[in-house]
């Protein structure tokens, strides 16, 4: 299980930022994003961070959009590779990626923590593509 760097750098900026965190703990914080060649960043430099941030989610989204072309979701592999940050594990596939998304509806289904709106939306998502629950 590896970690997400662009989470883990943003909770280190967040740590930097959070006046419950110790002196001691901040300073390990900016430790760690030098150690990881990121620096701690001004308003307008996080607001910049941020839409980076945006930017490479939404090439990770593209990654698992069935509507998406080969072509695009190469692209974004090869943005998300030069953005450090790992991409489509090549044993994903499309067919690997649709079985866990089937089950995380059914499990929806179950659990007693989701909406009965949400539950709706999986019933239609399954009964949309014949799929018994």
């Amino acid at each position: 299980h590896s970690k997400d760097t662009a989470r883990v750098v943003a909770g280190l900026r967040a740590a930097i930022h959070n006046p419950n965190v110790s002196e001691e703990a901040k300073d390990h914080a900016r430790a760690r994003l030098k150690e990881m060649g990121q620096v701690d960043v001004t308003q307008e430099g996080h607001a910049a961070q941020q839409e980076s941030s945006r930017v490479l989610g939404g090439y990770k989204a593209t990654l698992s959009n069935p509507n998406t072309s080969e072509e695009a979701k190469r692209h974004a592999e090869e943005v998300l590779e030069a953005a450090g940050l790992a991409s489509r594990h090549p044993a994903d596939t499309d067919e690997e990626h649709q079985t866990r998304v089937i089950a995380g509806y059914k499990a929806a289904l179950h659990n007693p923590r989701v909406s009965e709106e949400a539950k709706q939306h999986a019933r239609l998502f399954l009964d949309e593509r014949g799929i018994t629950y």
